[in-house]
């Protein structure tokens, strides 16, 4: 069995008050606590102590990133999360610097992670439906995907020297909402991912 942290990166708006990133996150508890993995969790919105998230990704084996998609990112406040935490763990806890030192400049940069052989996953939600990825005669993305839009997101998690599980994605959630549909397919992907790399 795993040590799997779950952060919840919502930021509650009016408009989106957080109920679905809500809901999969206590999915994702229930059904992998269920199994015998040890879970923790982080709620961004809520506060934290820098000291306590160092530990909490230090002790997981998956980390699992549960996020809304705002103006094609992560909310505001995780974003001030990763630069609290992600900064104060450059001493070793995270990871030794970028990888170089002065002593030796040529060494690759973002080679200095210390999290190896842990995971990690996204999982998103997003207003946008799933046309609008992976074809290039959409305007907007013009036949990018959504790892290529996350690409940035996927870059922090691999400076710590972690390796990704495949993203899962809502789409439409606004619009044209199929939440039964979209927890139906967050168990299949969890049962085929992290289940299964957690094994």
């Amino acid at each position: 069995m795993s040590n799997i942290l779950i952060i919840n990166a919502h930021e509650p708006y009016p408009s989106s008050p957080g109920r679905l990133n809500a809901t999969l996150v206590e999915r994702a508890r229930t059904r992998l606590g269920d199994q015998g993995h040890v879970i923790r969790t982080t709620t961004v919105h809520d506060g934290y102590r820098l000291a306590d998230e160092l530990d909490k990704h230090r002790w997981a084996d998956i980390i699992l990133l549960q996020t809304p998609v705002y103006w094609m990112s992560v909310p505001w406040t995780f974003k001030r999360y990763m630069d609290e935490v992600y900064s104060a763990g450059m001493a070793g806890e995270l990871c030794e610097g970028d990888g170089r030192t002065r002593s030796d400049p040529s060494r690759q940069y973002g080679s200095g992670g210390t999290l190896t052989g842990k995971r990690y996953m996204l999982s998103l939600t997003f207003n946008a439906p799933r046309a609008a990825f992976d074809d290039p005669e959409q305007d907007l993305f013009q036949g990018r995907s959504v790892d290529d839009l996350f690409f940035p997101v996927h870059m922090n998690f691999r400076f710590f020297g972690m390796t990704p599980l495949a993203t899962f994605a809502c789409y439409d959630v606004m619009k044209n909402p199929d939440i039964e549909q979209a927890l139906s397919r967050f168990d299949a992907h969890l049962a085929r991912h992290i289940e299964t790399a957690a094994a």
